[in-house]
Formats: structure tokens, sequence, C-alpha cells
């Protein structure tokens, strides 16, 4: 199914998914409010979904935390929110699908075994080579791949236009369950968004390079499709992006309408109200407003 049919029958879900690793920071807050306005300007329904299934990573309550600052800023979801931790039962019945199928298969190479043959590099990282694909020689499995080809994956961004991906030659055969027993996140959205429902992802462009191996994960589960919609990164003083592990500050909700609205300007949304409440909704005709220019072919 395409991702302009799926939509065309099915309500308008969207999405913010967190991972509570440490408390929002403003290109957190960006990400939320542009994936919370989306879901307003279509009358659609908007869902958070905390992402703790790395477990190790998230320091106690800050799941709490993160649902209260979105609360303070006026971003309340249309259900109680999910968390990954409780839903690994979900993420192993689809691994053992894919298992079955002969598109997934068991991995024993170390690190050290990886660096010592692969020959691309993608990132920074080395790109898996393709080791155990035709088995493991006897060693005992330590993680889970997909087996990818090398079909192109072509899909459409309403902010960005169409994209295209080879993930055999880009990626390689990417881990779906890691060699300390943790789901990768991969596994874990595509999973969590068909479960849920969700029709439309709008996240930062930091994340587009992830959508080719969702995509290949939906063909391969049998999925629906669903559009896609990345948003301008938030950079620092320094020209990297905000994020938590470069050290971004805690967002400061001393004034929750003012951070709004300077996230809302990141956004390319100069809104002008005080109010929180006038606020949102100046911002939902803006963003109806900024979308309506973007190269979208099949609007909702």
């Amino acid at each position: 199914m395409s991702a302009a049919g799926s939509a065309d029958v099915t309500p308008y879900v969207g999405r913010f998914a967190p991972s509570p690793t440490g408390p929002l920071h403003a290109g957190s807050l960006v990400a939320a409010l542009a994936s919370w306005l989306d879901a307003r300007a279509h009358g659609g329904r908007w869902l958070v979904r905390i992402e703790d299934v790395d477990l190790p990573r998230c320091p106690p309550g800050t799941d709490a935390l993160i649902i209260d600052q979105l609360a303070r800023c006026g971003l309340a979801p249309d259900a109680s929110p999910e968390w990954q931790s409780r839903r690994s039962a979900l993420y192993a019945a689809a691994l053992a699908r894919l298992l079955e199928q002969g598109r997934a298969y068991g991995c024993a190479c170390t690190r050290a075994q990886i660096a010592a043959n692969a020959t691309r590099m993608r990132h920074g990282e080395l790109v898996y080579p393709g080791t155990c694909r035709n088995g493991t020689d006897g060693r005992p499995a330590r993680a889970w791949r997909l087996r990818t080809d090398g079909t192109p994956v072509e899909w459409f961004d309403r902010r960005l236009g169409p994209q295209s991906q080879n993930v055999e030659q880009s990626v390689g055969d990417f881990v779906l369950r890691r060699a300390d027993g943790i789901d990768a996140y991969q596994l874990a959205v595509v999973v969590d968004d068909a479960e849920q429902g969700i029709t439309d992802v709008v996240r930062g462009a930091d994340l587009a390079d992830n959508t080719p191996r969702q995509i290949v994960l939906q063909r391969a589960l049998g999925l629906p499709a669903l559009r896609y919609l990345h948003t301008p990164l938030v950079l620092g003083a320094d020209g990297e992006k905000l994020s938590k592990q470069n050290g971004a500050a805690v967002l400061d909700l001393a004034h929750p309408a003012a951070a709004v609205r300077q996230a809302a300007r990141q956004l390319g949304l100069p809104l002008q109200s005080t109010a929180l409440p006038d606020l949102l909704a100046e911002g939902v005709q803006a963003w109806r407003g900024m979308i309506a220019g973007f190269p979208n072919p099949n609007p909702p």
C-alpha cells in the first residue's frame, strides 16, 4: 500500500516519540511542536510514545518530567502515553516473523571482527560486511540482523521531496536485536508506529536517514506505509545540532508561551500571540499556510 493510499482511508494519527535519556531541550520542543501542529492542522490525533527501549540509558523519572514539560507547553496527547519498555513481546513477535521468512538472521560477530572485515564506512561507522549472512560456522548468535537487498528504497518527504537510498549499499544488514538483548530502535519504532495506527511521522531532519530502513522493515512485516515530514535541525551557537549528547541546556519553561513562540520561530512561524492557547491556535493556522507550499503531491 502506498503512503498516499493508506492515508486516504485512515484518519490522521501523528506522534512525538522522545527518548527519556534527559529532559527536553529547545530542539526537542521544536520537534514536538511540529508534530503537534501537523496533527492539529489536519484535524488528527497526536500521541506521545516514550522510547525507553534502552532502559539502562534512561534515568528514572525522566519520562514523567518530559510529559510534564509537554503539558506545560500546552502539548497534551490525545491518549495516554505508551512506553517501549512495556512492549517487548511485540518486538519479539516481529523478529520471530522475520526469522521465519528468512529476512533476519543471527550474527556472531564482535565489534572487533566487524572492524577487521568491513571495507566501507558510513557516518564514521563501519558498515557490516555480511559475514554471517550464510551462517555463523557454529558460533552462537550475539545479535540479529535484517537481510537487505540491492533494491533502492524510494520515498517522498513532504518538505524535502523525492528521496532514495540503497539500504544494502549505504547501511548493510542492520541490527534488529543487539548483542546485549535490547531490541534495536529501527525494529521498535516500526512495530510501534503500526500498532498505534500512526499515519504521519513529523520529526527532525537528522532522522531522515532512518526512514529507508524503516520502510524496508514495514514492507518485510507487511505493515502500512506512512507519510514523512522532516523539519530543519535546530543548531546551537557552535553550529552543531542541539542534542542531549552535545550538552544542550534543559528547556527553560519559566515562561512556557515564550518557549513555544521561540520553537515556532525555529520552524519559520513568526507568531505574535502572547497567551499560550492563542499562540497554539495561531500556530495551527500558520502551519497550514506553510505546509501548503511544501512539495506534497498527496495531502491528507
